[in-house]
């Protein structure tokens, strides 16, 4: 299906609008009255439904752009929750969330919850996006939470949209007229804070712990999740985190971001900010694609730290449980999505940016690492960009918040698609872990169903005791499943193979080439 399809069907599964309640009328079993209004949501068999919850006072279009999320005050009206709302503005290239519709009008929210009256308060699990800081949204259907909550009512699943790309991540204080923008590079983060803290205030309402709150996310979302910690007051709004595939590597420095904005205003021929604030989303948005996969959070010194890795390794985040990990062939997604004729103009065009700046000995490791890749021409450049990208740093980030005096549980996913391009690429864990067993655009098949909800068991046991390590009687095949934690010494992984999941060192699954590229991960994005 082209875009336009998608969209039409992604309207007739999801869309409309959300209007006020006048009349009284609606069922008050399907309402929870919550800060900034009463929200009614819809009934389907036992899981109850809301979406569209605005988690902030004002939306950040008009003269809101690119300024700080405004928090929600107290309102007595009721609303229908029936409705996703629009997505951020993002790259409808390859994420089925930006293929829906698009507003700056977007920060939302959708809450699922089994209907059990009288049940104790629940863990909360709060899903944020992927999609490279610039894509996606949560009107995805692979992000709907029925399966999951059917099969795990014991847990209340929020998944919350953020800025993203040109919105949500654009430098502007260099700018004439930047003194009144000193937020705009980390919005996005920002975005989802305001999210959390929503959460902590309402999510009691829905029946849910507002003390016992994991993030989890993926691929951006996932680096969102380990980026979070180490913005101040943030932790007060959860106590664990689940990151799949992304870490805190997927940053920039000021001095990217300011040549990212400055490309941004030759491409629209703008001088100040004034000139940006006059063209509407779809002109920044077309504009914003000198920028490709290049928007991403700022190591500002202001809510991010310039080195990510060394804040875990002092212990910013040691008070938090961290379950991080990765896939065995991480770039292959996007081999699979560019085409090999795309994927290889845009790896070499990518290295020219950063691998070619490197010192000779670091260059000639990672050509050393290349050449002994066996396989078609895609493969030496999705191995090095797996390692840099993915394995390298998910390792690092185990290693530094271990040091750090945290705890880390890593894990590695090796299960394959049909496909021999995709095999086990980024994202094909998703269907896995939302059971969608027939979304099966990137796994090619279902997966075996015991692994499926064995490894889902696992996501929401460390949701509700910070270990995901499973009991005989809790395991779906009956035996116990000990997950250690991750250490420096023999920094052991749980790898998730198919048909056994099992612990094992790092060393034995090579999920890093040690001696030639995990000093990659000092590099951030390559």
């Amino acid at each position: 299906m082209d875009v336009n399809e998608i969209r039409d069907l992604l309207r007739e599964m999801y869309g409309g609008e959300n209007k006020p309640i006048t009349d009284g009328n609606y069922d008050p079993s399907l309402a929870v009255k919550c800060i900034n209004g009463t929200f009614v949501g819809r009934k389907t068999e036992n899981i109850i439904a809301f979406r569209g919850i605005p988690y902030v006072g004002k939306q950040p279009v008009g003269n809101l752009r690119w300024k700080a999320p405004v928090d929600v005050v107290p309102a007595d009206g009721v609303y229908e929750a029936y409705y996703n709302a629009k997505s951020a503005y993002g790259n409808p290239s390859f994420e089925v969330g930006s293929m829906y519709d698009l507003d700056e009008d977007c920060l939302y929210l959708n809450v699922w919850k089994a209907d059990e009256p009288n049940a104790p308060k629940k863990p909360v699990m709060v899903w944020i996006h992927g999609g490279a800081f610039e894509s996606g949204g949560t009107v995805d259907p692979m992000f709907d939470c029925f399966n999951l909550l059917k099969e795990n009512p014991d847990v209340i699943v929020v998944t919350i949209a953020y800025r993203l790309g040109v919105m949500g991540f654009l430098h502007l204080s260099h700018l004439p007229g930047g003194e009144d923008y000193t937020d705009s590079q980390n919005l996005g983060l920002l975005d989802q804070i305001m999210a959390l803290k929503w959460v902590h205030n309402n999510i009691a309402a829905f029946g849910g712990d507002p003390d016992n709150v994991t993030i989890f996310g993926e691929s951006a979302g996932a680096g969102s999740c380990t980026l979070l910690p180490l913005i101040s007051g943030s932790q007060a709004y959860f106590k664990r985190l689940i990151a799949e595939s992304g870490a805190v590597n997927l940053t920039r420095s000021t001095a990217e971001a300011i040549e990212c904005t400055n490309k941004l205003m030759n491409e629209l021929g703008c001088k100040t900010i004034n000139d940006l604030l006059k063209l509407d989303g779809d002109t920044l948005l077309a504009a914003s694609a000198v920028n490709f996969i290049q928007q991403a959070p700022e190591r500002d010194g202001k809510y991010l730290p310039t080195d990510t890795f060394e804040a875990y390794a002092n212990g910013a985040a040691k008070d938090l449980e961290i379950l991080i990990g990765c896939n065995k062939d991480e770039m292959n997604f996007f081999v699979s999505s560019f085409g090999i004729e795309g994927w290889n103009k845009w790896a070499s065009e990518r290295k020219k940016g950063k691998l070619d700046k490197m010192p000779a000995h670091e260059k000639a490791l990672i050509q050393s690492f290349m050449n002994d890749v066996k396989g078609d021409s895609y493969e030496p450049d999705s191995r090095v960009f797996s390692q840099g990208w993915f394995n390298a740093p998910i390792i690092r980030l185990s290693d530094e918040q271990t040091r750090g005096g945290g705890k880390c549980y890593t894990y590695y996913f090796t299960p394959e698609s049909p496909d021999p391009i995709m095999k086990c690429g980024h994202a094909i864990e998703l269907a896995v872990v939302f059971n969608h067993p027939e979304m099966t655009s990137d796994t090619g098949r279902a997966f075996d169903e015991t692994f499926c909800k064995t490894m889902r068991k696992m996501w929401v046991q460390f949701a509700k005791t910070g270990n995901p390590s499973l009991s005989a009687d809790l395991s779906p095949d009956g035996k116990e499943k000990r997950w250690p934690l991750f250490d420096t010494q023999q920094k052991q992984v749980m790898v998730f193979d198919e048909f056994n999941i099992h612990p094992a060192k790092e060393a034995d699954v090579k999920i890093v080439d040690w001696e030639r590229t995990y000093f990659l991960s000092k590099y951030y994005m390559l």
